[in-house]
């Protein structure tokens, strides 16, 4: 049985009627004092067409469905001059798509303009390329103009070590393309013009026309030249210009993250790439050390990708902090960019986005001052809202014949068969569970109907390197489904995927859409997801899940309000360095929008507690800092600074133990503790779909090897299954009590219909009585005193 609520397009020529991912629409932002109305003509897929007003000189681009992008008139890429990217830049995007998204369009002039900028659209719309596309041309023409010297310019932060390796990953090959497109075109093309005739940033301003450069070796670097000079337009001959090979910039992006090799971190602060690719655990250990703290001091831009995943919890109110230490640290004012597919509401998220901080870094406004009371009342970033509707198909999935209050074995060989036929009628599939044992067990289950080759798992207890083979195996299209917790909710590229499965209730509208948006993870493709209701409950739930999507609703991000734990971590770690004077160290905190409400007695308290000990029996020997009141200096005991580091970030400590294999002594991934010792020598349990035997447990570790495919146990994990937001329970409220009343109407209903057919009844069989009793008088009655 398949229960299927579908989106209607709806009515696409009503008026005030958006098309679904529609580039630049009524997007003024070159020409503001400009209006054109739409034309009417019917456009090919069925949206109405609509002028896209992109050009600053006021030339108007050409009619064109939405699905074209910003195009300049006759062209066949996007406008050179819309946007004010350099020529090899502008060259590479033309190559790679057919025009810019609408997040693209909108964003690309508020982040030139060194705005702080808050980008949110569906999944898939291109608003990572739009956030990453404006920095790297930012850094392209510094390297050009040899002012790039080796430091950290730009940081980029993602909720998940995973999505940080991919973004790593994606962003080496745009830059290798651009480097491998300015040598293609080194002296046979328009776009080996000397990089100073690329259109102007407004904050450099012309450049001299300096003549061709010498071709025997790299340009060194030198201060910026004088911008009085006049600028000439004469171009020179080709064959007179120099190799282009030589004038390239090279950008460099590292990774850091929990997974990153001891040497290569090293590595990594003896010559610092331009753009650093990190997680909030790592960026605020970076802070947390000397060497880290001096690649730091350059950086101008921030990039927060996936901003909701973070700032539901304690994790953001930790990331929140980090960065204020991170722009009291900096040499620069830092712009702040954020990224995300789902959240609500965009002002809340953008206030938490800037915090403290002014409103343009890279223009002419200043950063509001650190002490100023009222800067989270003037401060607002740039909001991109591309919405986070798209249609979808989606259909609520009971295969078994009648559902009941739990899943028994019978109901469980339904699901199996109707996933099994869903994976096979598609290319590629992934099925999301809310639990990591779920997905061991599912994956065994599949495995054993599909084959081993065919599926895989992905959870965050397995070992990177095994989440990473399982990624690129599903990308490259050999496996047909995996298996997956929130592992893979986020943006991490997995290739094309045709369809998504969620077992069971995600108990959260957010994480459905996010989860469903891998699907058809392009810009004009519909996701496809299927949602399993395993129980009565469930199906309800579904049902109003599905509701809830149709109606447009989403669930509301709640920021925990100044938690005192994150400040006392944070307070250690920005006085393990430096010496701070209270009063600044108060003002730089409450610069973090979750703690704007800070008093100054929470404060003093906290100091207070952190200075003189938790109990009064330990006295000062547990103390963390030292605080003279008199003169109101904070500065950390000897022991602080490893205190913060081995407790670092706010993610719930686990017990957990190691699952190494011998005898390669590989990391297989990890169990959580209770199994590990609860196990005993000889067990074989599962994990990553393979099963393994205990050879023994100690110190942490479980030593397995490979039981070559005997029969397993799934282990088990405590306190991973996910609460139902507020929201969706209150669909789920909605629904029942409408049920309730439709419930009573009818048996209202039929009642009344009941009393009626039983009066009528009762009428007839009286008269027929009646009838009767006349009618049957005996004809020789016995007389009553007869004898």
């Amino acid at each position: 049985m398949t229960l299927t609520l579908r989106q209607p397009p709806g009515d696409v020529s009503a008026p005030g009627r958006k098309p679904p991912n529609f580039p630049c629409p009524q997007a003024y932002w070159f020409a503001p004092n400009r209006s054109m109305p739409a034309p009417a003509t019917p456009a090919t897929h069925g949206w109405p067409v609509a002028w896209l007003p992109c050009v600053e000189s006021g030339t108007l681009p050409r009619i064109g469905h939405a699905s074209d992008g910003c195009f300049a008139p006759g062209s066949q890429g996007p406008m050179r001059q819309t946007f004010g990217f350099h020529p090899l830049i502008d060259a590479w995007f033309s190559r790679r798509f057919a025009g810019p998204t609408e997040p693209q369009c909108r964003g690309w002039p508020a982040i030139a303009a060194g705005e702080h900028t808050l980008i949110a659209a569906p999944t898939g719309s291109g608003k990572t390329l739009a956030a990453f596309l404006a920095v790297i041309d930012r850094l392209f023409r510094a390297a050009e103009a040899g002012t790039l010297a080796d430091e950290i310019r730009v940081v980029y932060v993602s909720p998940l070590r995973a999505l940080s390796n991919d973004m790593h990953r994606n962003l080496q090959t745009p830059l290798a393309e651009i480097a491998a497109l300015a040598a293609e075109h080194g002296g046979n093309s328009p776009l080996a013009l000397p990089f100073s005739e690329a259109p102007p940033r407004p904050e450099t301003g012309p450049r001299p026309e300096t003549g061709p450069r010498p071709e025997t070796g790299p340009r060194p670097e030198t201060a910026p030249r004088p911008e009085t000079a006049p600028r000439s337009d004469a171009v020179p001959p080709a064959r007179s210009r120099p190799a282009r090979q030589s004038a390239v910039p090279m950008l460099r992006v590292g990774l850091r993250t929990g997974d990153t090799p001891a040497a290569e971190r090293a590595r990594l602060l003896r010559k610092p790439p331009h753009i650093l690719v990190t997680t909030p655990e790592s960026l605020y250990l970076m802070l947390t050390s000397r060497k880290g703290r001096d690649a730091l001091r350059q950086v101008d831009t921030l990039i927060i990708d996936e901003i909701h995943a973070l700032v539901r919890d304690k994790r953001g109110s930790h990331l929140a902090l980090t960065i204020e230490r991170l722009a009291a640290l900096s040499q620069r004012p830092i712009q702040r960019i954020g990224l995300s597919a789902t959240q609500k509401p965009l002002e809340i998220l953008g206030e938490f986005l800037v915090g403290g901080g002014g409103g343009r870094v890279h223009g002419a406004r200043q950063p509001a001052p650190a002490s100023c009371p009222d800067a989270h009342a003037r401060v607002r970033p740039t909001i991109i809202d591309a919405g986070h509707q798209r249609r979808l198909d989606l259909a609520i999935e009971v295969p078994m014949p009648v559902i009941g209050a739990v899943c028994t074995h019978e109901d469980w060989a339904a699901v199996h068969a109707r996933l099994v036929e869903l994976i096979q009628s598609h290319r590629s599939t992934l099925i999301f569970v809310n639990t990591r044992r779920m997905a061991e067990r599912l994956t065994h289950q599949l495995s054993d109907l599909l084959g081993a080759e065919q599926v895989s798992s992905h959870h965050g207890s397995l070992s990177a390197e095994l989440r990473l083979k399982t990624e690129q195996r599903l990308k490259a299209g050999v496996l047909k489904a995996v298996v997956a917790t929130a592992s893979l909710e986020l943006g991490i590229d997995v290739g094309y995927i045709d369809l998504v499965v969620q077992l069971g209730s995600p108990r959260s509208i957010a994480a459905f859409l996010q989860r469903i948006g891998r699907a058809g993870h392009s810009l004009h493709a519909i996701p496809k997801g299927r949602l399993f209701a395993l129980t009565r409950d469930e199906l309800l739930e579904s049902v109003a899940l599905l509701r809830a999507i149709r109606r447009g609703q989403l669930d509301a991000v709640r920021i925990p309000e100044q938690p005192l734990d994150v400040l006392v971590q944070q307070i250690v770690a920005e006085t393990a360095f430096q010496e701070w004077i209270a009063d600044d160290l108060f003002a730089l905190f409450r610069r973090a929008y979750p703690y704007r409400h800070l008093t100054r007695e929470d404060f003093e308290e906290t100091l207070q507690w952190m200075s003189e000990g938790l109990t009064e029996r330990l006295g000062r020997r547990q103390a963390l800092v030292y605080y003279d009141r008199v003169s109101g200096r904070i500065r950390a005991r000897p022991a602080a600074r490893s205190v913060a580091v081995s407790n670092a970030g706010s993610i719930p400590e686990v017990g957990s133990y190691r699952v190494v294999a011998v005898p390669e002594d590989t990391v297989i991934g990890s169990v959580d503790e209770d199994f590990a010792v609860e196990s005993l020598r000889g067990d074989i349990f599962l994990l990553g779909n393979t099963s393994w035997r205990i050879e023994h447990v100690r110190q942490g570790d479980v030593v397995v090897s490979d039981a070559h495919g005997a029969p397993p146990t799934i282990p088990f994990w405590f306190g991973e299954a996910p609460g139902r937001t507020i929201e969706l329970s209150t669909e789920v409220s909605e629904l029942r009590a409408e049920l309730e009343r439709r419930v009573r109407t009818v048996s209202a209903a039929d009642s009344t219909t009941t009393d009626s057919t039983t009066t009528d009844s009762t009428t007839t069989d009286s008269t027929t009585t009646d009838s009767t009793t006349a009618n049957s008088t005996p004809a020789n009655p016995t007389p009553a005193n007869s004898t």
